[in-house]
């Protein structure tokens, strides 16, 4: 497992906390930070991190939380990473990650249209105009439906809900948009773009194209390769 995966699990708990400012604090103290030496660390002062922490500043969002972990990683490895080995042996007991084919983040955006050109997808619901891709999650729908606790299924979108969220072995695309539907009604969150592999566009249940559209989701389909596909996302940065 990747150091990757426990930044997707930090910043995953702390974007769909009840309380973020709560879980920043929190996931500090696990790492034996101060609030002196996080700052530090984000060219910051400490009062902003306990503005943060007491709720008394708004919630700086998903650019803040990716470089607070990324700082808490950092700092943790400089010290023989005792907190990260400990993470690790947590996640291999997390289901979602038995659905999980490939995971990544991407350094630079990728414009939506690139993305879909590399994995020569047929698209049903066109993306916005503009839209970037900021990583991808590519999983078995089959286990992560059957075998995954829907709670976990917020792990599809990593250190950020700008990412595309690709689904294999589907046969109408029905199941997997009905659970992110599901997810962003409770959490408020859902995937950039959604991918059904393995399938035509005509073969597309009409409820998920529905759902894709009433939720403002960009939808397509590709049967491409599951290993060009792979092979095709790691070209971007």
């Amino acid at each position: 497992m990747s150091y990757q995966h426990v930044a997707i699990y930090i910043a995953g708990d702390i974007i769909v906390s009840d309380n973020p400012g709560e879980a920043i604090k929190k996931w500090r103290l696990i790492f034996g930070l101060t609030q002196t030496a996080i700052a530090t660390r984000l060219k910051t002062s400490p009062s902003v991190i306990s503005d943060y922490e007491s709720g008394r500043r708004k919630f700086p969002g998903s650019r803040f939380v990716k470089k607070f972990v990324q700082a808490l990683i950092e700092t943790d490895l400089e010290r023989g990473g005792i907190v990260i080995n400990l993470l690790e042996r947590q996640l291999l007991k997390e289901k979602f990650w038995i659905a999980v084919l490939d995971m990544r983040e991407f350094t630079e955006p990728v414009p939506a249209s690139n993305f879909l050109q590399a994995i020569d997808a047929e698209v049903i619901v066109s993306p916005p105009a503009g839209l970037d891709v900021h990583g991808y999650t590519i999983v078995d729908s089959v286990k992560l439906v059957l075998e995954v606790p829907s709670v976990e299924y917020v792990r599809l979108y990593g250190s950020t809900t700008q990412r595309a969220a690709i689904f294999t072995k589907v046969s109408t695309g029905r199941s997997p948009m009905i659970a992110i539907k599901s997810m962003s009604a409770v959490l408020s969150v859902k995937p950039a773009l959604v991918v059904l592999h393995g399938i035509k566009s005509e073969a597309v249940d009409p409820l998920a194209v529905e759902i894709a559209k009433r939720s403002h989701i960009p939808l397509a389909t590709t049967t491409m390769g599951i290993e060009k596909l792979i092979e095709n996302l790691r070209h971007f940065k």
